[in-house]
C-alpha cells in the first residue's frame, strides 16, 4: 500500500511539472509571484484586472526590439507599463492623458526648480526629490536585470518619459496593482506631489469647507460607484478629481487635468490660460452641481481680484526690479541663484506668491493670507527692497522710491496709523483696489 502511494505521489508531482510546463505565460506568472510577491498577488486579484481575466502578461508583455524588454522564464516581458500600453484597452483616456499638463511635468529637467536642485544640493535629490513626482527620463541599462538603471527606475512620476516614447504614468493616480477609481478619486491620491511650500493643494484642500465636508463625510461619497456625476451620485463634498476631471450632468470625465483651469497661478506673474473663459465656464458648471450662481459668480470674483492683488501690488514691481539688477550687471556671482537677492525673489512668487494664489483659488483662508499674502508684503518690503537697494543702481532706487511714494498700494508706509485707520473705516484706502474688482478688471485678460 505504501509502494502505491509513492507512485501516485511521483505521478503527480510529474503531472504538475508538466502541467507547469504548458501553462500560460499569464498562468505561470501568477502561481510564481502568489508565492514570491504575495501582496503584489492579492492587490491584482482583488481588481477589476483579476476580475476580467486581466493577467500580468497581458499588461508587460513585451515585443522583440522593445528598449527594455527582457527574457523572464520563458516569457518576453517589460517591467514598465507605460500609457501607450495601458491605451490598448484604454485609448480615450491615454489619449486625454497625453495632451495634459501631467504628461508634460516630465520636461521638468529644463526648468529653474530642477536646476536649483543639481547645483544647491545634488544628483540623489534632484532624482528622489524632482523626479519623482515630475517623473524622468526612464534610462536603459544593458547590464540591469530589467534593463532599467538603477537612477531612473523605480519611477512613477506623472510626466515621466517612457522608452516607447510615451509620456506619463498611469499608476500615479491609479496605484498598482489595484488600479482602483476610489483611491484615484480621493484627494489623497493626488497629496503626494500637490503639497509644500511651493504648491500647497493637499494643505490647503484639508482647511477649506470642500475638505472639512468630504473628510467628516467620506462614508457618503459613494466612491465605488461606476458612474460618479457630482450632485446625482455624490453630493457631500467635491474632491480634487470633482473639480478636474471627473463627470457632470453636462461634462463627461477627462484625464486632461487642465481644460477647467481658466489661470496659470505657477508663474512669477499670473497668466490667463487661452480659452480661458471657456475653461471658467467649465470650472463653474462643476460648482452649479452644489451651489447657486450669485455664489459662484461672487467667489470667482474674489479669487480673481486676489490674483490680481498679487500680480500687481508685488509680482510686477519685484519683477522689474529684478530685471534692472540683472541688466546692471552688478550680482556678485554670475551663476543664477549665486545671489542672496534672487533666492528672496524666487521665494516671494514660487513659494509665498503661489501659496496666496492656491489659496484663494480653493477657498483656504489662511493661505491666502497668512501663508501667502502676508508673508509676501513682508519679505518684499523688508528683505527684497532693502536687498535691492544696497547694489546701489540710480534706476532701482528711483523706481523703488516712487513706488513707495505715488503708488496709493504702498504710500502707506510713509503714513500716520490712526489716518490709515480712519480711511480703512470709512473706506477710502479701499479705493485703490477698485480696479481690481469687476468687469472691467476682467476685461484687461488679467
Amino acid at each position: 500500500m505504501r509502494i502505491l502511494t509513492l507512485i501516485a505521489v511521483a505521478i503527480g508531482s510529474l503531472a504538475m511539472a508538466g502541467a507547469a510546463e504548458t501553462a500560460s505565460p499569464g498562468d505561470r506568472c501568477l502561481t510564481c509571484h502568489k508565492k514570491l510577491s504575495p501582496g503584489l498577488y492579492r492587490q491584482w486579484s482583488a481588481s477589476r484586472h483579476g476580475e476580467s481575466g486581466v493577467s500580468c502578461i497581458d499588461c508587460h508583455g513585451a515585443e522583440q526590439g522593445d528598449a527594455d524588454a527582457f527574457e523572464h522564464h520563458g516569457a518576453l516581458v517589460a517591467t514598465l507599463v507605460t500609457p501607450k500600453d495601458c491605451g490598448a484597452c484604454h485609448a480615450e483616456e491615454a489619449e486625454q492623458t497625453s495632451r495634459s499638463y501631467h504628461a508634460r511635468a516630465g520636461q521638468i529637467l529644463d526648468s529653474k526648480d530642477a536646476y536649483l536642485a543639481h547645483v544647491a544640493a545634488g544628483e540623489p535629490v534632484a532624482i528622489t526629490g524632482c523626479e519623482s513626482c515630475h517623473g524622468a527620463k526612464v534610462e536603459i541599462d544593458p547590464d540591469s536585470p530589467n534593463r532599467l538603471s538603477r537612477k531612473s527606475w523605480p519611477n512613477s512620476g506623472i510626466g515621466r518619459i517612457n522608452p516607447d516614447g510615451s509620456l506619463g504614468s498611469c499608476t500615479a493616480c491609479h496605484t498598482r496593482h489595484g488600479f482602483t477609481k476610489a483611491q484615484a478619486r480621493q484627494p489623497e491620491s493626488c497629496s503626494k506631489c500637490h503639497l509644500g511650500p511651493d504648491h500647497p493643494q493637499k494643505e490647503v484642500y484639508e482647511e477649506s469647507k470642500h475638505g472639512n465636508t468630504y473628510y467628516t463625510n467620506v462614508d457618503e461619497m459613494n466612491l465605488d460607484s461606476g458612474r460618479w456625476v457630482v450632485g446625482e451620485d455624490y453630493w457631500v463634498a467635491p474632491t480634487c478629481a470633482t473639480c478636474h476631471m471627473s463627470a457632470t450632468r453636462r461634462q463627461k470625465v477627462s484625464h486632461d487635468v487642465g481644460r477647467r483651469i481658466a489661470w496659470n497661478l505657477r508663474a512669477p506673474i499670473s497668466k490667463r490660460k487661452e480659452n480661458w473663459p471657456e475653461r471658467r465656464k467649465a470650472m463653474a458648471e462643476v460648482c452649479s452641481a452644489c451651489h447657486g450662481g450669485t455664489f459662484t459668480d461672487g467667489f470667482f470674483e474674489q479669487f480673481d481680484a486676489t490674483v490680481r492683488l498679487y500680480d500687481e501690488k508685488f509680482a510686477r514691481p519685484a519683477t522689474e526690479i529684478m530685471t534692472l539688477i540683472r541688466k546692471s550687471g552688478k550680482l556678485e556671482n554670475p551663476a543664477a541663484f549665486s545671489n542672496d537677492v534672487e533666492w528672496i525673489y524666487w521665494e516671494l512668487w514660487h513659494h509665498e506668491g503661489r501659496r496666496a494664489r492656491h489659496g484663494a483659488a480653493m477657498m483656504g483662508p489662511d493661505y491666502a493670507w497668512w501663508h501667502g499674502l502676508y508673508e509676501v508684503a513682508k519679505h518684499f518690503y523688508f528683505k527684497f527692497l532693502p536687498a535691492a537697494r544696497e547694489y546701489g543702481i540710480p534706476e532701482v532706487d528711483a523706481y523703488i522710491d516712487d513706488l513707495l511714494k505715488n503708488d496709493p498700494m504702498h504710500s502707506w508706509l510713509q503714513r500716520n496709523t490712526e489716518t490709515l485707520k480712519q480711511e480703512i473705516r470709512s473706506g477710502e484706502l479701499q479705493k485703490a483696489y477698485e480696479k481690481l474688482f469687476g468687469e472691467q478688471a476682467a476685461k484687461t485678460g488679467n
